[in-house]
């Protein structure tokens, strides 16, 4: 494998690999041997569904604004806020009036995100 391929470009919509996890939520996924990258767009006041997974997850939003789930709290968040949600915690996100972007870093990586498809994964 060529070192090129170890490089992408956040905003190309055609780089990574693609899954639909909830009606106007889209990821694109990047795995590595460790850690997963998962670049996530929120159509406006779209929502994921109410999860948990085993792996560790930090979330940074990169645009829009939005509501975070986390646990049994709702948490407002704004471009530039960064979180962790330690593994097995309920999560989601609802995006704001102009939609939102997030930039997901998975640790170990989630092994159903390395194949293209559609919703959040199970077990």
């Amino acid at each position: 494998m060529s070192q090129k391929d170890e490089f992408h470009n956040i905003d190309d919509p055609s780089d990574g690999l693609f899954r639909e996890l909830a009606a106007g939520v889209t990821t694109r996924i990047f795995s590595g041997e460790q850690a997963m990258l998962s670049v996530v767009t929120l159509a406006p006041h779209a929502q994921g569904k109410l999860h948990h997974h085993p792996e560790e997850q930090w979330g940074v939003l990169l645009d829009g604004s939005a509501i975070r789930v986390q646990g049994d709290e709702e948490i407002p968040v704004k471009k530039g806020d960064f979180w962790r949600t330690p593994g097995n915690v309920p999560h989601t996100m609802r995006a704001g009036p102009d939609g939102a972007r997030v930039l997901d870093i998975f640790s170990p990586p989630r092994p159903e995100y390395k194949k293209a498809g559609s919703g959040f994964g199970t077990r």
